[in-house]
C-alpha cells in the first residue's frame, strides 16, 4: 500500500482534518451572514463560531475511541489533548483576545492624541479565543463528523 493510500485510509487523521475544515468553512459563512462582509482570514484564522480547535480535537478523540475503544492508551492521549486544547481555547486565548482589544483601544486613544504608536495593520489580533458556546459547538461538530466516518 502506497503512502497516499495509507494516508487516505487513516480515518482518525481524515476525520480530524475534516472537522477542522468544516468548522473553518462554517465560521466563514457565519461571519459573512452576521457582518455582511467576506473575510478570507476567517477561513484559516482562530476565534469565532464554531471553534475549529474543538472540532479538530473532538473529531480526533472520537475517531480514536471508535478505532481503539475507551480502554486503550490511544484514546487516553486523544481525550487529554482535547481537554487541554478546549480549555486553552476558552480560557487563556479568550483572555488574551480581551486584553488585545483593550490594548488596541488604548493605542487608538494615544494615536488620536497625536502619538503614532502603531499603524492599523499592526493592531493586536483580538479574535483568538472562544466563548463556551463556540467551544461546545465545535466539540459537537467534531464528534458528529467522526461518527459519520465510522457509520
Amino acid at each position: 500500500m502506497s503512502v497516499w493510500e495509507q494516508f487516505c485510509n487513516n480515518k482518525i487523521l481524515i476525520s480530524s482534518i475534516t472537522g477542522w475544515f468544516v468548522a473553518q468553512v462554517l465560521k466563514t459563512i457565519i461571519h459573512l451572514i452576521l457582518s455582511k462582509e467576506f473575510s478570507p482570514e476567517r477561513l484559516v484564522g482562530s476565534g469565532g463560531m464554531p471553534s475549529s480547535h474543538s472540532a479538530t480535537v473532538c473529531a480526533l478523540a472520537t475517531a480514536t475511541y471508535m478505532e481503539y475503544g475507551i480502554g486503550g492508551h490511544e484514546f487516553a492521549l486523544a481525550a487529554i489533548l482535547a481537554i487541554i486544547v478546549m480549555y486553552d481555547a476558552r480560557g487563556v486565548r479568550w483572555e488574551a483576545g480581551k486584553q488585545a482589544k483593550i490594548l488596541n483601544e488604548m493605542i487608538s486613544i494615544f494615536t488620536n492624541m497625536g502619538n503614532s504608536l502603531k499603524t492599523p495593520e499592526e493592531k493586536l489580533k483580538e479574535f483568538v479565543g472562544h466563548t463556551p458556546l463556540q467551544v461546545l459547538m465545535g466539540a459537537l461538530l467534531g464528534i458528529f463528523i467522526s461518527i459519520l466516518f465510522y457509520l
